[in-house]
């Protein structure tokens, strides 16, 4: 039976969760303090703590960095009675599992619940000594008990769960793993969070660009080769595979290899040796090989452009990353962190993004992902002169998203009231409809003007003077 901690200075909003999930076969205990919280958890392990935000002698920030701290094993939830995604995405950071508001609903607080009790199962057994060990060598101060990458973010939308708990399910194995997805969602990245995660983690981790790759340099990378082996071989080369021998490698863009080189890889994986050019010798490898791709490998295949017994060798696990666009409210936990990176970089210390600046990046469609997000506020964090990221910082094509929300956006009042504002007459309609055109066809093609002019059949200069005078070009 999973034993639950509730923390809530409510008493009778404590009696009902208590009598509600005992009912659902839980062992609970209520506190109505944080001290008194911290005393039960001295004394007994839970496997997790439903923590208000608000309590007399304390905060749920506090409690949770201090649980994150002396308990890593156990689960947190905070519940508080109003709404703010700038503390939501602290909290997650901070170790949460969940951030939930109440009204409470039961099928809702009891599916988050499972999740979490899930979801910390799988942490501690793909991390047992996690207390005593993985302290020192976390590179982010997330407190949670699992070591993570500067650019990777624990989000609280269902995709970026569902992400994690895949990460933590396989990074323990010996599995090759292929990770899937759009360019910029951040392989690179969860291929370091599985390799930190893996029994390799003190081993090294190394990257190969395969997208770069031609088919003359391609072995010697790979591979290696001796001084003398071939003309221009003016020194002894140590190969990617030799280099992450013990440890992880990771190739990204592997679709783009020739065939010639998927077979001399099918060879390495399979009898797990390796000869540099130009020697005789055999090298024995240890090698975990996580491979990335933005490109359907089985469509590959099919074309006769990829070896199908080479893609049967890679995936013994995948992945597949979700787009950020579909991550929700995560993206402000994304930029917060890449605030974070830049103010160190640039030596700043801008502390956030203006209410407009959040509702863009909420807004925007994100085709370049992660990576795109990323240069982003490195970029607005560099022209920012004042403690907030304000609308100006932004490229146009991201600050227009504030300036013209799409349709559907608005409230049924606040659009009842814009109808109300406008004149009813058809040279307002045709210049409306004109704009919401335009707009739309700018966004389909990231604002590029050419392609934009040619979809809407005019020239450049005339789709350059309409946006000037439904005031698009002004940022």
């Amino acid at each position: 039976m999973k034993k639950i901690l509730i923390v809530d200075d409510e008493i009778n909003i404590g009696l009902l969760l208590s009598k509600f999930l005992t009912r659902n076969s839980f062992d609970v205990t209520s506190a109505t303090s944080g001290s008194s919280a911290m005393e039960y958890l001295a004394k007994e392990h839970y496997d997790l703590v439903l923590c208000d935000y608000r309590l007399e002698d304390t905060d749920g920030k506090e409690m949770l960095v201090k649980i994150k701290e002396n308990y890593p094993k156990t689960g947190v939830i905070i519940i508080t009675g109003y709404s703010d995604i700038k503390l939501a995405v602290e909290l997650i950071k901070l170790g949460a599992y969940d951030y939930i508001t109440k009204p409470l609903y039961p099928d809702e607080i009891l599916n988050t619940i499972n999740k979490a009790i899930e979801t910390q199962i799988a942490l501690n057994e793909s991390m047992p000594d996690a207390e005593n060990s993985l302290a020192p060598e976390k590179t982010k101060a997330t407190k949670n008990a699992y070591v993570l990458t500067d650019e990777f973010v624990i989000g609280q939308s269902s995709a970026s769960k569902d992400l994690m708990k895949q990460i933590l399910l396989v990074s323990p194995t010996a599995y090759s793993v292929i990770l899937m997805g759009d360019s910029g969602t951040g392989k690179e990245s969860v291929a370091k969070a599985i390799h930190l995660n893996s029994p390799r983690k003190n081993k090294p981790f190394v990257a190969m660009d395969c997208g770069s790759l031609t088919k003359e340099l391609a072995g010697s990378e790979f591979f290696g080769h001796e001084k003398g082996s071939f003309t221009g071989a003016l020194y002894t080369k140590i190969g990617h595979f030799e280099m992450a021998n013990g440890g992880t490698l990771f190739l990204d863009e592997v679709g783009n290899l020739s065939y010639d080189i998927q077979a001399a890889l099918l060879r390495t994986v399979q009898e797990r040796k390796i000869k540099r050019i130009g020697s005789t010798k055999e090298i024995d490898l240890d090698v975990r090989i996580i491979v990335a791709t933005n490109e359907n490998l089985q469509d590959a295949i099919s074309k006769g452009k990829f070896r199908e017994d080479l893609y049967h060798r890679f995936n013994e696990f995948s992945i597949n990353l979700p787009p950020i666009s579909q991550r929700g409210k995560d993206i402000l936990a994304f930029a917060e962190t890449f605030l974070e990176m830049a103010n160190q970089e640039l030596n700043k210390n801008v502390k956030g993004f203006s209410e407009e600046v959040i509702d863009c990046f909420l807004t925007y469609n994100w085709p370049g992902n992660v990576r795109e997000l990323k240069n982003v506020v490195r970029r607005a964090t560099l022209l920012t002169e004042t403690d907030e990221i304000q609308l100006k910082a932004l490229p146009l094509e991201i600050s227009t998203y504030a300036k013209a929300p799409m349709l559907g956006s608005f409230s049924s009042a606040s659009t009842e009231n814009t109808e109300r504002a406008k004149p009813r007459d058809l040279k307002n309609a045709a210049l409306e409809a004109e704009y919401e055109t335009i707009l739309k066809v700018l966004r389909e093609v990231n604002f590029n003007k050419t392609k934009a002019a040619k979809i809407l059949n005019i020239d450049r200069k005339t789709l350059y003077n309409k946006m000037k005078a439904i005031d698009l070009d002004n940022k």
